[in-house]
């Protein structure tokens, strides 16, 4: 009786590890590639799910987020043969979990290297000085490149931001430099528009208070020969009604 009880619980331990094993629950945003016998049978979304016990088998496991995937810093070479130091960040999200399975070895790597290589092609192709103001177009240039490339791959490219451009040393003290004698150039150029302006207001000052002046020259002129018209014209009115007075008492 007790042998049989022993095969009995046995039996049911064997049922139980195998319901263990058949029994899977996939996260949300998850997706997990089953193979049967060696060969892809399904692709098994967030849920419950049941395997043919022995003969299906998880082979991949893929997150359907979106991923950060950290580009390091590379040497890449400017148009006018400057080289400089780019990294950046990478993100990217599996669409096709069979493709990023099955079409590539490690999709991370192979985008990786893919982002490298495209970003020193695209580096290459400008001067240094655009390629601080030029980072928004490397950056929607390089997500073209990358997305059509990784496309077999079951894998989208949503951006690329390129974090730093470290020129050499050298290169950033003339710019330095470069920028100093700029500002001084301003500065200078500031200096002489507000000494320009000056002298244009002291002359425009002096030229409002000439034609003043002589305003008000020709406004006491005028009052004055008004003054002595008034007066010839008074004595002639006086001198013509004395001789009027005259005539009448002769």
């Amino acid at each position: 009786m007790s042998g049989e009880l022993i095969v009995v619980i046995g039996l049911t331990l064997l049922v139980i590890i195998i319901l263990a094993k058949s029994t899977v629950v996939v996260p949300q945003q998850s997706a997990y590639v089953v193979e049967r016998l060696g060969k892809y049978s399904s692709t098994m979304g967030a849920g419950f799910h049941m395997l043919i016990p022995f003969l299906d088998v998880i082979r991949y496991r893929h997150t359907l987020k979106e991923e950060a995937v950290d580009i390091p810093a590379q040497i890449c070479i400017t148009k006018d043969n400057v080289q400089v130091s780019v990294d950046g960040v990478l993100y990217m999200k599996v669409l096709d979990p069979e493709r990023a399975s099955y079409g590539i070895t490690d999709y991370r790597f192979a985008v990786s290297q893919l982002a490298q290589t495209t970003l020193r092609s695209e580096i290459g192709k400008i001067d240094l000085d655009r390629t601080f103001e030029e980072r928004t177009t490397i950056n929607v240039q390089l997500v073209n490149e990358l997305d059509k490339a990784s496309t077999p791959w079951g894998v989208k490219v949503m951006r690329y931001e390129i974090r730093n451009i470290t020129p050499p040393q050298d290169v950033i003290d003339a710019m330095e430099k470069q920028m100093r004698a700029e500002r001084e150039k301003r500065a200078v150029i500031l200096a002489s528009e507000g000494t320009r302006e000056a002298a244009i207001n002291t002359a425009e000052g002096e030229k409002q208070k000439v034609i003043k002046a002589s305003e008000a020259k020709k406004l006491q002129q005028i009052n004055e020969a008004e003054g002595q018209a008034a007066a010839i014209l008074a004595i002639a009115n006086a001198t013509s009604e004395g001789i009027r007075k005259v005539a009448e008492a002769i």
